[in-house]
């Protein structure tokens, strides 16, 4: 069971997320627990170590941000203590989580699970801070924002757990933000590969790198909501959405648990901005001079365009960044202009990305032009496409964005009926 900021914050917020884990336990369950720090806590904490040395040793960053998780995990269990439950609290380094890579980055490696199981199997609750591990050198890591999710898949995993539930502010995965289509359905199940794409593309509900690993672990996770009253029904009777692999949801289609749908759902992000480079020379090479510093400065690039020649040997290439890498890409691509050779850089910060996924997608053609037909219907003007095996994504004015989403949801049939 994993339980995020939101539903850390504050003790009586805690003492809720502790009845729902003694419900569990009291089915009979072995369970272990992983929670997050305090919303707004880590934040806190990162601008501390800010404040003490604007060029601070992520060494010493990790153990001060770590201490977030590190405070719910003993409060989780003091208030499990205090509701009759055995509980105790596992640190990563007591564990311990084995990560490698960076500090403030890390990724887990391994998880010695040996006494975990064994106090588990003793009856007792495990309580687990997310987000922290050890690296081989004995120094606390930390695995980057969102790395709850991830630390709660990768324990799942290790202990071979029945199944991984996410409790968040969300009581499942949608066919849409609710918030902008109030006729958006729940799901019962979706499957990895989709939840990866929905999550790459600005679904907020999960962390892609926890989708991953579930994904290669075959770690059956549940998103549900924390925020229940006492009579909702518990965790087993499935009121949030499966994350499942295709062979599992062909069984609950089969066993008309689910129906087969084209579309699972229609993402939105809001968070990209694009970049025009005018007269670049048609000329191999010329595109990996664009794309080789903003790799090595971490700047992930997204839908990528290159226009065709013009006469003089020159094209233009479009492509889109993250909005908080605009400006670090305009200057590096200003840096290498007459490495480069392009004539001028146009920027766009007013742009969203609207993603339609689906593993129905394989196997039904049309789906593209139903995307493209609906959006000309209302005045939409799509300004990029790219597309995978399961997605297709399309850029549009960031003005548009809400109403590019109501009218796929339509046009693909994902209205809740009434």
């Amino acid at each position: 069971m994993k339980f995020g900021g939101t539903s850390m914050a504050g003790t009586e917020r805690i003492r809720r997320v502790a009845n729902i884990v003694r419900a569990q336990a009291a089915r009979g369950d072995q369970v272990a627990v992983v929670v997050s720090a305090m919303a707004g806590e880590t934040d806190r904490l990162v601008n501390f170590c800010r404040e003490a040395n604007p060029l601070y040793d992520p060494a010493e960053y990790d153990v001060v941000v770590a201490s977030g998780e590190q405070v719910t995990s003993g409060l989780l269990a003091l208030t499990l203590q205090a509701l009759g439950c055995k509980a105790r609290s596992w640190l990563g380094w007591q564990l311990p989580i084995h990560t490698i890579e960076a500090h403030a980055k890390a990724r887990v490696e391994s998880i010695d699970s040996d006494a975990l199981i064994a106090s588990m199997e003793a009856g007792e609750i495990a309580v687990i801070p997310g987000f922290q591990g050890l690296s081989a050198d004995n120094r606390v890591t930390t695995l980057g924002r969102g790395g709850s999710d991830t630390s709660a898949v990768a324990v799942a995993a290790a202990i071979k757990a029945d199944r991984c539930d996410i409790y968040t502010d969300v009581d499942g995965v949608y066919t849409t933000d609710p918030r902008i289509v109030a006729k958006a359905k729940k799901q019962k199940a979706v499957t990895y590969e989709e939840m990866l794409e929905l999550a790459s593309v600005g679904a907020k509900v999960l962390q892609t790198r926890s989708v991953g690993l579930a994904m290669k672990e075959g770690v059956r996770v549940q998103v549900l909501s924390s925020f229940i009253g006492e009579g909702a029904p518990p965790a087993d009777d499935l009121p949030g959405t499966m994350i499942v692999s295709d062979e599992e949801m062909d069984e609950l289609v089969e066993k008309g648990l689910m129906e087969r749908q084209l579309v699972t759902g229609i993402a939105h992000d809001k968070n990209e901005a694009k970049i025009i480079l005018t007269r670049v020379p048609d000329r191999p090479g010329a595109v990996a001079n664009i794309f080789e510093p903003l790799a090595a400065a971490s700047i992930n690039v997204d839908m990528i365009i290159q226009n065709v020649g013009r006469d003089k040997g020159e094209t233009d290439v479009t492509f889109t960044v993250p909005q908080s890498d605009l400006a670090r890409a305009q200057a590096l691509l200003e840096d290498r202009r007459g490495e480069i050779g392009f004539n001028r850089i146009i920027t766009d910060s007013k742009i969203a990305k609207i993603s339609v996924v689906g593993v129905g997608m394989k196997s039904h053609a049309g789906v593209a032009s139903s995307m493209f037909r609906a959006l000309s219907d209302r005045g939409i003007n799509i300004q990029a496409i790219s597309t995978s095996e399961i997605k297709i994504s399309v850029m549009i004015d960031e003005d548009e964005t809400e109403l590019a989403v109501r009218v796929l949801h339509t046009a693909y049939g994902l209205d809740a009926q009434d």
